[in-house]
C-alpha cells in the first residue's frame, strides 16, 4: 500500500542548496526574489511563492558544482530581463545562458549561484 493511500501523503520536498559565502548567497537569491522567513547562522529558509528551499551554510566544491535546481515561472523571459538589467551575472561573477525553447516542452535559462549551483528558470509551453 503507498504511503498516500495511509493518511501519510507527501505534502513537499525541499533541497538544501549549498553556499560557500553563506551572506553573499542570501544577498544573491533575495535579490532574486525570495523572502527569508526564518535563518539562523547555519541556515535559511528561502521561500518565493508557494516554492521554497533551504540555504546552508555548507560548501563542497564538488557538490555545489554538480547540483542543480529547477524553477518554473510564469514568464520566463521577463524573469530573463529583469535579471539582465539588474547586472545579476556581473556583480555577482555568476554564469547564464539566454532562453531556449527545450525540447521538453519549456523554455529555459541557466542561471548559477556564487556557489556554482545550476538553475533553470524555466516556462511551460503549450
Amino acid at each position: 500500500m503507498s504511503p498516500a493511500g495511509t493518511g501519510f501523503g507527501a505534502i513537499e520536498v525541499k533541497a538544501f542548496v549549498p553556499a560557500r559565502d553563506f551572506a553573499l548567497s542570501r544577498r544573491f537569491y533575495e535579490e532574486l526574489g525570495f523572502e527569508i522567513p526564518w535563518s539562523d547562522e547555519t541556515l535559511a529558509y528561502m521561500r518565493l511563492g508557494d516554492t521554497a528551499f533551504f540555504l546552508q551554510n555548507f560548501y563542497v566544491a564538488e557538490h555545489a558544482s554538480n547540483f542543480m535546481m529547477h524553477l518554473t515561472v510564469q514568464d520566463v523571459d521577463g524573469w530573463w530581463a529583469r535579471l539582465q538589467q539588474a547586472d545579476i551575472a556581473g556583480r555577482y561573477g555568476v554564469r547564464t545562458v539566454p532562453p531556449q525553447d527545450q525540447p521538453w516542452r519549456q523554455r529555459d535559462f541557466v542561471l548559477t549561484d556564487p556557489s556554482g549551483v545550476l538553475w533553470r528558470i524555466a516556462q511551460n509551453m503549450p
